[in-house]
Parts: C-alpha cells; structure tokens; sequence
C-alpha cells in the first residue's frame, strides 16, 4: 500500500484521496520544469499546471520560482479538494489556485498562460484496470493527447513554451502531433531507470518559435544503486535525504 503523505523538504504532499501516488519520474518532471521556469524568469508570470493529480507539479515549481502565479486544473473532484488541500497547506499558497473542471472547459476566452505543464494520461489503448479513477487517470479517455495539444494551443502565449512527461513508446507519436500543430521541441531528456534499464519515459520542451532543439538522457540510479549525480542535482532541493 502506498503511504498516505509524501513529505518533501519544505511541503507534504496528502495523497490518499488521489488515484496516482506520487512516483520518483513526476518527481523529477517536477523538478526540471521548475529548473526550466527558474531560467527564464524574465517572460514566466503565469503557469498552468494541466491534470495536477496531488499539486506536485505545482507545489516544486512554487517553491524555486518566488513571484509566480499558477493555476491546477483537475477533473477529477476527489484529487482537485486534494490538491487544494495540498496548496492550502504549503507556504505558497497564495500563488497557487486549484479549479476542478476538465482543461477542455477551462479558460474559455481568458488571458493566456507563459508557461504549461502537463503529466498527461499516458496509456492510450492498454489494459485498463477495475478502479475506474485510476483508468481516467492513466489513460486518454477523458484527455487524448490530440486534445492536450489544442489546450495547450488555446492557452499558451505567442511567446510561451509547454512542457511534458510522456512515456518513452508514446513521446514520438506526440512529437508529430505537436510538429503539425506548429510546436517546435527545444529540449528532449529520455530517461532511464537504471543503466541496463531500457528509456520508459521522455521530458519534453515546446515552444511556437522555430529554436535550437537538444537531446540528453537522465538514469535515475546508478551502478551501486544509488541516485545518479544529475537526478541528486535536480532533487536536491526538494527531497529529505538529499
């Protein structure tokens, strides 16, 4: 059985009412948006955290970026009060605003976001388990990945840029989707478990100008089975025994 909490360093993130649990790759998709935001502090004043499960994203990007505004969209009523709850909790909580509604009907001719995020239903099409919140939660039922991208195209500035997490067998697929939409990919990590590990899941970085794409792998742990020096890089602000 899962653990009912996830206590990071300076937040808790509850989780008991949430389908999916917090995992070690949203760990460290949170982290690296939240490094990418930090970079360009500049043009990010408004992110929008789409399908927020717990709030993790959100609460990591919180934490490294003092000034900005964000907003969590969750469909699900259980994980939004969740999340909501998450927010309340934290020292950002000002910052941070939960709205529990489908990303479909949200924002519907409102000011656009500078930055988006996303750890998307991944498995489109494979066994689906009995609990039926779980299923909307990992699968593309209720927000395909052709449907993401429109979203994302609706509420992302000219100038903005979205980011990610898909797993390694779909992110290629995505990558189309994204190129006929007129997204162009500046940052690609494919990741690893381990070093004999095969890549089970891909960080990718969008924006709507035409930019200088680069592509680099992350392994999660090492040969000794400890964490790598790039994941303890990213993580080291966040996690306790880091």
């Amino acid at each position: 059985m899962s653990n009912s909490f996830f206590q990071f360093k300076q937040f808790t993130v509850q989780q008991e009412h949430c389908a999916m649990k917090v995992t070690t790759d949203a760990c460290l998709f949170g982290a690296w948006c939240a490094s990418v935001v930090y970079s360009q502090l500049s043009i990010v004043n408004r992110l929008l955290d789409i399908g927020t499960g717990t709030g993790l994203l959100s609460l990591m990007i919180a934490q490294k970026n003092t000034d900005i505004k964000i907003d969590a969209v969750e469909i699900d009523e259980h994980a939004a009060m969740q999340a909501a709850s998450n927010f309340q909790s934290s020292p950002w909580n000002e910052r941070l605003q939960v709205h529990q509604t489908s990303i479909q009907q949200f924002n519907k001719k409102k000011q656009p976001y500078d930055f988006i995020i996303s750890n998307p239903p991944f498995f489109h099409n494979d066994l689906k388990s009995d609990h039926a919140k779980r299923n909307i939660a990992l699968h593309s039922e209720a927000l395909s990945l052709e449907e993401l991208l429109h979203s994302i195209k609706i509420n992302l500035t000219n100038d903005g840029k979205f980011a990610v997490l898909l797993p390694y067998h779909r992110s290629a697929y995505f990558e189309e989707l994204a190129e006929a939409e007129k997204f162009y990919i500046e940052e690609k990590i494919v990741v690893k478990q381990t070093p004999h590990h095969p890549y089970f899941r891909t960080m990718l970085l969008f924006s709507k100008h035409p930019a200088t794409s680069t592509e680099k792998e992350i392994i999660i742990k090492n040969e000794l089975n400890d964490y790598s020096t790039e994941f303890k890089e990213l993580l080291k602000d966040y996690y306790l025994y880091l």
